[in-house]
């Protein structure tokens, strides 16, 4: 793959790999950063271009070596997978084989039938797309976005499956897929010689679900991995709604995190869970990271920034001692499943 005429203007810090632990993907031979670097938000159109660029290197500096997106990433859908192939041209392009850059399709982009859902046309042409915006031969993890119950699984485990064997994939996952349903596609994929690599979540201490509902348990049988997306919870497991919603805030415009979530209850509860990280000597944020990194299930934590600082801050939840029994018992007091999820 040709990246243009761009100069690589980047030298990637030498000391990138000590500072940031890996952990194996399940039974795979792949190891992956703690954190990882989503675009789900904030690198669309609507944000400047130079602020992505720096924190995308920025987290390549860090050790942060997996940038996960999809197709319907932006706004508009496609653009953060496009933000990426600019730095990847410019700036990242000699470090290539040190990338791991996974992307997803299946959720609707567009009103055309083939724009959405878990059929070989759908997934294998948005495939296509997405190496041309990204500017790469392939990558690394190919993802189906979210499970579609009017495709046989057949179909949509053959599409990832081939993807592995035309080259333009090395490894397939899946993402909000319930335990039933991992279990049957990570077996027709097994059938196929490709292996379900992971299992992309929603995974926080205001969203239980898979402790609840056998997905960490269905992860460790089956053995895939679980790269967790909103373990801050759009911002709630941060100190940012603790009083009131900041001018500018995700709250104010998110179609994510909608106002009336942040209610008494809520704050009740993320007070507590706030004094409890102040007296460990950190923020919310980073004991929320650290929570979710306690199960050896989860592979990987995604999460996203606004500015360098914001990097930083997160991967320091790393620095921090293991939470005892007695700080466990006190989150699940005040962690409760579902706060501050849409009602």
């Amino acid at each position: 793959m040709s990246y243009g005429a761009f100069e690589t203007t980047h030298a990637a810090a030498e000391d990138r790999y000590e500072r940031l632990a890996y952990r194996r993907a399940g039974r795979s031979g792949l190891d992956l950063p703690a954190f990882s670097l989503g675009l789900w938000q904030k690198f669309g159109t609507d944000h400047p271009y130079e602020t992505q660029r720096a924190i995308i290197l920025h987290a390549f500096d860090l050790g942060i070596t997996h940038i996960d997106n999809a197709d319907r990433y932006g706004p508009p859908h496609r653009a953060a997978q496009q933000v990426f192939g600019r730095v990847l041209a410019k700036d990242l392009a000699p470090y290539r084989d040190e990338l791991v850059l996974s992307t997803k399709a299946g959720n609707p982009i567009g009103p055309s039938p083939y724009l959405k859902g878990g059929s070989r046309k759908s997934l294998l042409n948005s495939l296509e797309h997405s190496l041309r915006d990204l500017g790469t031969d392939y990558v690394d993890v190919f993802y189906h976005h979210r499970a579609d119950p009017s495709t046989p699984l057949e179909e949509t485990a053959g599409a990832l499956a081939d993807a592995v064997r035309q080259g333009k994939a090395l490894y397939v996952g899946v993402s909000n897929y319930s335990p039933e349903q991992a279990h049957e596609i990570g077996e027709l994929l097994r059938a196929q010689g490709v292996p379900l690599l992971v299992h992309q979540p929603r995974y926080s201490i205001f969203d239980r679900s898979p402790e609840q509902n056998g997905l960490l348990d269905t992860a460790a049988a089956d053995g895939f991995g679980l790269v967790v997306y909103s373990p801050l919870a759009q911002g709630l497991l941060t100190d940012k709604y603790l009083q009131d919603i900041p001018s500018g805030a995700r709250a104010e415009n998110s179609a994510f995190l909608k106002p009336d979530v942040i209610d008494d209850v809520y704050r009740t509860r993320a007070a507590a869970l706030n004094d409890l990280a102040k007296q460990r000597g950190q923020s919310l944020a980073q004991l929320a990271l650290q929570w979710v990194l306690r199960r050896p299930e989860v592979t990987s934590a995604l999460i996203g920034a606004s500015s360098t600082w914001q990097l930083d801050h997160n991967v320091q939840a790393l620095d921090f001692p293991d939470l005892t029994d007695e700080e466990l018992a006190v989150i699940d007091e005040h962690g409760v499943h579902g706060t501050g999820l849409a009602r």
